[in-house]
């Protein structure tokens, strides 16, 4: 069996177990996984598909709590950031490769990428930067740059956390309106993906899609069950340390 289809499934319902606790994960988690086994613009696809369908799927389950005036300060700003970021993706993935790896050439996008993680690791790590809260002022300007992420890698998560803790919401408000504004974001960059060609690097990968979602499913009606027990301290840690070191594997060509 492609242990592809052990290993992502896997991890899309660890990291879906997470991110509906924490605001933040799934993508972060599953992303370096798919880029195991595929060219990262079809690794962020492939991510952005189990994202959008698991977020659905979560948005039935939360649907009471959302906070929808939260929603439309940053998520329709969102709107503009992640096509912004889906765009740049898109550009960075045609230019040719800017030195030669251990094992890969590496291009613009693998640095990036790598950069982009390297940042969201020690967001993880630093309780400093993990408990991050910016004014609510900021809510506008906060969705333009977390959707922009959401849209280039998909690390929109820890961003939007940062935005939303000080906008006055309860617990399961703060996880229902963000996984709304994840949807906006995804329903953004997907359709933005599909657009530039990369419809290519999907069309033989339904099965493993399906999984990876189911497995994904399972994770999120699982965290549900868990919102009011969990700490998410160790978790964080685990989730930096694998971040960082998969980092390091794309700027350095290993992946």
């Amino acid at each position: 069996m492609d242990a592809s289809l052990l290993l992502i499934p896997a991890v899309a319902l660890a990291a879906s177990l997470v991110t509906l606790i924490s605001g933040f994960g799934l993508g972060t988690l599953l992303l370096p996984v798919f880029a195991l086994f595929f060219p990262l613009e079809v690794a962020i696809l492939l991510t952005a598909v189990v994202h959008l369908l698991n977020n659905l799927f979560k948005l039935g389950l939360l649907w009471k709590d959302i906070q929808w005036s939260t929603v439309l300060r940053f998520g329709v700003p969102g709107i503009l950031g992640a096509y912004l970021g889906a765009r740049l993706m898109l550009l960075l993935g045609t230019r040719d490769a800017l030195y030669q790896g251990v094992l890969h050439p590496v291009d613009p996008l693998d640095l990036v990428i790598a950069g982009l993680m390297l940042v969201f690791g020690l967001f993880e790590l630093s309780k400093t930067l993990n408990t991050l809260s910016l004014p609510s002022n900021w809510m506008v300007p906060g969705g333009l740059i977390s959707g922009f992420f959401g849209g280039l890698s998909g690390h929109q998560g820890a961003l939007r956390s940062a935005f939303l803790l000080r906008s006055g919401l309860g617990k399961e408000a703060f996880i229902a309106s963000g996984v709304a504004i994840a949807c906006l974001v995804d329903l953004t960059r997907l359709p933005t993906y599909l657009r530039g060609g990369s419809m290519n690097g999907i069309q033989d990968q339904w099965p493993l899609l399906t999984a990876a979602t189911l497995a994904a499913f399972i994770g999120a009606w699982w965290g549900k069950k868990l919102i009011p027990k969990v700490t998410m301290r160790g978790v964080q840690l685990i989730v930096g340390v694998l971040i960082l070191a998969i980092a390091v594997l794309l700027a350095t060509g290993i992946i």
